[in-house]
């Protein structure tokens, strides 16, 4: 492989003959997918769309990307890939952390699990070497005991990715947690990792091994306007910037105000107890430290601590969208008792987004006299309670554990679920952020806030590095925008680098580091062009698995009952934006035409 910045080797563990293999990297498919989520991507196109997700036949990878554990500022993300258990979609996943860095310095691009194993087991990446160990002491465990369990065995510099009970009964909202309590939430992938018995990845990496640019001093440059553009931002600027101060967690208050905060299950648009529950609420209360991911100068991390008490935790962090899922959008202003959810949810390895939105819809259909000895409003203890039904499946959590979609379907009525291809929506109301609508109705995975971060130019007013501030109630031109934030997000992802640069890093900054990086040509078009390419292939991936243009909606919620507030009578006019979106990606009613493929040489 002629490009720099590639370990050139990926590991193929088959977990149910128990064998390991290595191969190189394709470097047409690195220089047309990158990693991480791109390339992921195609090792999980290649594998067949139509496998079942909770199959032997189905993948689960691990990826970084040509960035991942350098210098470069903000690059310790990695990738999970996987064909999603709760909605059936290819699956990307992503995690802060060291982790990332880790697993590039163990001498991996990516990690490959194929089959099922015939007991619990987990994988240790040191040396460019797999291999696979008896998991049964820790099967059974939490994640927190689990991964202080593996340290004690190989080291306290070992990174450790493992699952808690909700993985190993395959609940579809499981996830996998780092050593951070940071998640690869979204999706299920840590069903599909209980479904192979494979409870932790062990990584041990040394720093030695951190990839080599091509060329030094471009590299050196391109990082050094990398971070003059983190410092100048004042979302991201170290020390001083809103991520910094208050985490993501910044958010809380205005989108209550502005009337996009979706509330009591996306009925209201607006909670009373935001401030309760708001990063500055957080600061002034419960926090006590402030982690950092690896070459990171923005520490938007929260460290907290609740020394006493039923809701005693110390844990990192209480995100905007943990805390909205858990607090407002259950009607619930108790901070103390939603980072004890969180902490128990990261635990018990659960999507703390997608257990938000599943309470919520079973508080409504309480409401509605559709389940009995249900779950009210705001009722803090009973929502821990069903959090670790949830995970054992276990009473009213056995349902829940199916997903919000499902469930919503199981108590009698689809309409109470907000989701999109059976993904829970996130912390913004389409019925302010038309864009936002428009980016959850067309997400590849789902109801995704990440696949294009509208809240940058609807809310905040910065987009890559510029001034961008467009009218949130103005559905009209939002497709152009949006499809241009998807193709540049999935060239982020590919580098793995953290989305927060998207605030401040011009195109050409993304260009400059992975050319030095790799030695491969490539610009501002090409940035796009590129994750043009990624997102084409998620949506024809999705395609062979019989998704079109009647998957990409909104709950009808949003399409129908008018805001309230500030956004009185405000419906998501999806419709004509959709019409716009579609002939801006050249699709047919969703669908990627043959045509298109070509064009972007995925066939």
């Amino acid at each position: 492989m002629k490009l720099a910045g590639y370990a050139d080797r990926v590991a193929r563990v088959n977990l149910a003959a128990g064998t390991i293999g290595y191969e190189g990297i394709n470097e047409d498919d690195a220089r047309k997918y990158i990693g991480g989520r791109g390339l992921g991507l195609k090792y999980l196109f290649d594998n067949g769309p139509t496998v079942e997700p909770l199959s032997p036949q189905n993948i689960l990878g691990f990826f970084g990307g040509p960035l991942t554990g350098s210098l470069a500022r903000m690059s310790g993300r990695s990738c999970l890939t996987t064909k999603s258990p709760l909605t059936g979609t290819c699956l990307d996943s992503h995690i802060g952390g060291k982790s990332g860095a880790k697993m590039r310095w163990s001498g991996f691009d990516g990690v490959i699990f194929e089959g099922i194993s015939d007991k619990p087991v987990y994988a240790i990446l040191e040396n460019r070497t797999v291999t696979i160990a008896d998991a049964g002491d820790v099967w059974g465990k939490g994640v927190h005991d689990t991964i202080q369990a593996l340290r004690e065995r190989h080291g306290e510099d070992a990174a450790v990715l493992a699952i808690g009970p909700a993985g190993e009964r395959q609940v579809l909202l499981a996830s996998v947690i780092n050593d951070e309590d940071r998640a690869f939430g979204r999706g299920g992938g840590g069903a599909v990792m209980g479904n192979k018995k494979l409870k932790a990845v062990v990584v041990l990496g040394d720093r030695k091994n951190m990839p080599k640019p091509a060329d030094e001093e471009a590299f050196r440059k391109a990082d050094r306007d990398a971070l003059e553009w983190v410092r100048k931002t004042p979302t991201t600027q170290p020390k001083t910037g809103g991520l910094h101060a208050f985490g993501t967690n910044v958010l809380m208050n205005p989108m209550s105000e502005l009337g996009g905060l979706p509330t009591k299950n996306a009925q209201l648009s607006q909670f009373y107890g935001a401030d309760d529950i708001s990063g500055e609420r957080v600061a002034e209360t419960m926090l006590v430290g402030q982690p950092t991911c690896h070459a990171c100068p923005v520490a938007c991390k929260k460290l907290i601590d609740v020394p006493s008490g039923k809701y005693k935790v110390h844990m990192e962090s209480t995100e905007y969208e943990s805390v909205w899922a858990l607090g407002g959008y259950c009607l619930n202003n108790n901070l103390e008792s939603i980072a004890f959810m969180i902490d128990r949810c990261n635990d018990l390895g659960m999507d703390t987004m997608e257990m938000g939105n599943a309470l919520a819809m079973a508080m409504e259909a309480t409401e509605k006299g559709l389940i009995k000895d249900g779950i009210e409003w705001g009722d803090a203890d009973r929502m821990i309670e069903l959090v670790n039904q949830t995970a054992l499946r276990e009473g009213l959590g056995s349902v829940l554990a199916l997903g919000t979609a499902q469930a919503a379907m199981a108590f009698g009525d689809p309409n109470m679920s907000m989701t999109v291809k059976g993904l829970g929506i996130a912390a913004y109301d389409p019925r302010l952020m038309k864009g936002m609508g428009l980016a959850y109705a067309t997400s590849n995975r789902g109801a995704c806030h990440l696949r294009a971060q509208m809240v940058a130019p609807e809310i905040v007013g910065l987009v890559c590095g510029q001034p961008l501030k467009v009218d949130p109630l103005e559905w009209r031109g939002k497709a152009e925008l949006v499809v241009s934030i998807q193709n540049v997000f999935a060239f982020i992802d590919s580098l793995e680098l953290c989305k927060f640069t998207s605030f401040a890093l011009p195109l050409d900054v993304y260009a400059a580091l992975y050319s030095a990086m790799t030695g491969a040509p490539m610009d501002a078009d090409t940035v796009e062009r590129t994750g043009e390419r990624i997102y084409n292939l998620e949506r024809y991936y999705n395609n062979l698995c019989g998704f079109s243009g009647k998957d990409d909606t909104l709950p009808e919620r949003f399409l129908k009952e008018p805001g309230q507030g500030p956004i009185a009578g405000q419906v998501c006019e999806l419709e004509p934006m959709l019409a716009e979106y579609y002939q801006k990606r050249g699709w047919d009613d969703g669908v990627v035409p043959e045509q298109k493929l070509r064009e972007l040489q995925i066939v």
